[in-house]
């Protein structure tokens, strides 16, 4: 098992990277602003090939493969070092925290329609999902643990 504290380059930069994993899924979220600020088509080229993953598995389940690779390969793994499985951990709630925003948005958008407050929801799940997703990109950047309320309390949790 190695040390908290002891992290190198490579662990830093594999911390950021899985942070690319709930950006996906928050990405249908922001589609009208992006057709709004087309700059923020930018954030798509590093989803690239988390696309050919998800597109290259039958029926969906590439989402749920890579669950299980980097849930197994990764988080369970006490080689690996604390910080990166601890981000990898953050960074699985945080899709599982959109997965679920999803649903319920798709059970409440036919009441909603197309309006206002549905571009709106919209709007703030991916503006959201950006803000913790770049503040735990910086965190791990700089070798700290991101603390966000409650899903770092379940990741600390499920770490060993």
């Amino acid at each position: 098992m190695t040390l908290r504290g002891s992290t190198d380059i490579k662990d830093r930069l594999f911390s950021i990277l899985v942070y690319i994993l709930p950006l996906a899924s928050a990405f249908p979220f922001g589609v009208s602003l992006i057709q709004q600020f087309p700059i923020l088509n930018l954030l798509a080229i590093p989803m690239l090939p988390l696309g050919l993953v998800y597109s290259a598995v039958p029926f969906g389940l590439g989402g749920l493969l890579i669950f299980f690779a980097l849930y197994a390969g990764v988080v369970r793994n006490t080689n690996i070092n604390h910080l990166l499985r601890f981000n990898v951990m953050q960074a699985i709630l945080i899709d599982i925290l959109l997965m679920l925003i999803s649903l319920i948005v798709n059970i409440l958008s036919p009441g909603l329609g197309g309006s206002l407050l549905l571009a709106t929801l919209n709007n703030v799940i991916f503006l959201g999902t950006l803000a913790v997703c770049v503040y735990s990109m910086i965190q791990s950047g700089l070798g700290k643990y991101a603390e966000i309320p409650t899903i770092s309390e379940a990741a600390y949790s499920q770490v060993p």
